[in-house]
């Protein structure tokens, strides 16, 4: 079982990350891509307005139904914060032993990969894959890592979708529309607990 492992706060996951981890599936042959919702990120520990975990693992799900071979894992909620990526590929290792993992992820979290707890641990548990959007070369991008240290990794193209999390929380307190830019059953998600109406709104469920 080929099972590639996306993660993020996905606050809220939008059509971008739904595309994205399709191309890589496809691209990199994989039999399933976990979204997994991080409880609160090691970079965000101490942040407000972060949207209740509970809410965010509803819409994450929702982002993926219908999509078979798109699955959402809430091992990390399950967890103390803050969620380490290599608590969680020890875990999953220890559920799926037969497994071959693959960490998809994106520039942002490229670039500071050399920050993350054990990164040469999380390197043999999984594969590293970067995923290069319009043809960029990741080769451009410095993670970070300590003098002296390697981590095998591949890039694997993936479309370009111009979306953040961040200019859909703007817009929904804007109150512009985000119909394009996120999938019907979490924008009703959204539009049912009114979330990001206020950016200092507590967001909980």
């Amino acid at each position: 079982m080929r099972i590639g492992v996306f993660g993020g706060t996905f606050d809220p996951p939008h059509v971008g990350h739904v595309v994205v981890a399709e191309d890589a599936r496809t691209r990199l042959d994989l039999d399933r891509v976990l979204f997994v919702p991080a409880h609160v990120s090691p970079f965000k520990v101490g942040e407000t307005g972060i949207t209740d975990p509970e809410l965010r693992l509803r819409m994450t799900k929702a982002a993926v139904r219908g999509r078979a071979r798109l699955s959402v894992d809430r091992i990390e909620l399950d967890r103390d914060p803050p969620s380490f990526t290599v608590d969680t590929l020890r875990a999953l290792r220890t559920r799926m032993p037969d497994a071959e993992f693959h960490l998809l992820l994106g520039a942002d979290q490229w670039a500071s990969f050399g920050r993350w707890k054990d990164v040469g641990e999380i390197g043999a548990l999984a594969e590293i894959v970067v995923m290069a959007r319009d043809g960029r070369d990741p080769s451009d991008v410095d993670p970070g890592f300590a003098p002296g240290m390697h981590v095998p990794w591949r890039s694997v193209d993936v479309r370009r979708i111009d979306v953040s999390s961040t200019e859909i929380r703007e817009r929904v307190r804007a109150g512009a529309s985000i119909d394009d830019l996120v999938p019907p059953a979490v924008v009703d998600i959204i539009h049912e607990h009114e979330l990001y109406r206020a950016a200092s709104a507590a967001n909980t469920a």
